[in-house]
């Protein structure tokens, strides 16, 4: 049987013409655990379209023979909920989840599932981190039963400031970050690391906010115009990025350029438009004009939707557990788990490696910027004439950071 993503290594296109698999057949259930309410409503919709939409094609010609289930779920951006939300979902027979907003429920998850697969042998469940990056979850926090798919805060940061350290314009640094663990992360991480690379950059301005509860940013962007910078870096996502960007278009804040982590994410594509054109860059996994099988799915998945499927994690996702079951002939997340750490494949962004010491993905990262859309790049994203278009790609090695996990094995 071939496995037919082109995108995937051997490893995970080969699997034998006549071999029989136990779990042919068999349906995965996995569950999906992110904001379907609340300012962050549209991030957490578009995300769960994007994990049925990606299950709904591995389901046509996956190598190991299973049909995927996602079953969404909630969780309001809160741990509490969250961990109520696990619960349900165990409760629904799912023995996979899946979860990216926000670390604090991602926190909430490790935790939860230590214990539960501590105490029941058997019922083991594992989780894909898709998108939560605090770099702690597989540091200080790291856990057997979560992998995480995403490049950490700090990764994401080494990549950045190799790129911006080579820019001579950039001499003052804003930094406004959302008041959570990811936010604090990136504000320690860029002066830390900027520190190295260009001792002379001054840091002007360190803005902490609430998380998805501010409607308003001139106040803010008020204080970088005043500030003198030169640059703003923001780990903001979802409306906390949308409204701070139509904030700064808004009052001609237009000799600053933002160096972003989640520029493609829904609503900050329209809030840039044509105003922030040259001025935004991006640091990701991803986006959205890769060539390959991840291409086809992201131009069908706009088709459908009139969307834009920015998530390229989900595809890593089923990927890599479609391999880990052809491996081990088993849906057994014991088994799978064991199968997922150490594992090496050819995706969109090159040669990644799921490392066994921390289940952190090491994986190239690209520098984009927003740019109009055309020739090599045609795809544009939420129907803006922009995309953002890859300047940089540096190589996992540029942006793998050190662990200091204790990793404690069953």
């Amino acid at each position: 049987m071939k496995f037919a993503m082109k995108a995937v290594a051997a490893t995970v296109l080969l699997a034998s013409a006549g071999a029989a698999f136990a779990q042919k057949g068999e349906t995965v259930k996995i569950a999906w655990l992110d904001p379907l309410s609340g300012l962050m409503a549209a991030v957490g919709t578009n995300q769960l379209k994007s994990f049925q939409f990606v299950s709904e094609e591995f389901n046509k010609k996956n190598a190991a023979g299973v049909k995927f289930e996602i079953i969404g779920i909630d969780n309001k951006l809160s741990p509490q909920e969250t961990t109520s939300a696990l619960r349900s979902a165990m409760d629904q027979g799912a023995r996979y989840v899946v979860q990216g907003n926000g670390s604090g429920p991602a926190l909430a998850i490790i935790d939860a599932l230590e214990k539960h697969n501590a105490r029941n042998p058997g019922k083991e469940v594992v989780f894909l981190n898709y998108a939560a990056v605090d770099p702690d979850l597989t540091n200080s926090k790291c856990s057997y039963w979560h992998f995480r798919l995403d490049a950490d805060t700090s990764m994401k940061m080494e990549a950045l400031t190799t790129f911006m350290k080579d820019i001579p314009e950039v001499k003052k640094v804003y930094l406004i970050n959302q008041n959570y663990s990811h936010g604090h992360q990136v504000s320690k991480f860029a002066k830390e690391i900027m520190a190295r690379k260009r001792p002379d950059v001054q840091f002007v301005g360190d803005d902490l906010h609430p998380l998805a509860q501010v409607r308003d940013f001139s106040p803010y962007i008020a204080k970088i115009k005043q500030s003198g910078a030169d640059s703003v870096i923001t780990g903001n996502w979802g409306s906390d990025l949308a409204l701070l960007i139509k904030a700064a278009n808004d009052a001609g804040l237009n000799n600053v350029n933002f160096y972003t982590y989640y520029g493609s994410v829904t609503g900050s594509p329209t809030a840039m438009g044509a105003a922030a054109a040259g001025r935004v860059y991006m640091v990701a996994y991803a986006h959205i004009n890769l060539p390959g099988e991840l291409n086809k799915i992201v131009v069908d998945y706009k088709k459908k939707f009139n969307d834009d499927m920015y998530t390229g994690s989900v595809y890593h996702a089923f990927s890599m557990l479609t391999e880990a079951f052809v491996k081990t002939k088993s849906t057994d997340p014991v088994k799978v788990a064991a199968a997922l750490e150490g594992m090496k494949f050819k995706s969109f962004n090159g040669e990644v490696e799921m490392r066994k010491t921390d289940h952190q993905l090491q994986q190239g990262l690209f520098i984009s910027k927003w740019e109009k859309a055309g020739g090599k790049f045609p795809l544009d994203s939420e129907s803006t004439g922009y995309t953002f278009t890859p300047v940089k790609y540096y190589e996992p090695f540029v942006a793998s950071t050190p662990t200091s996990c204790q990793m404690k094995r069953p």
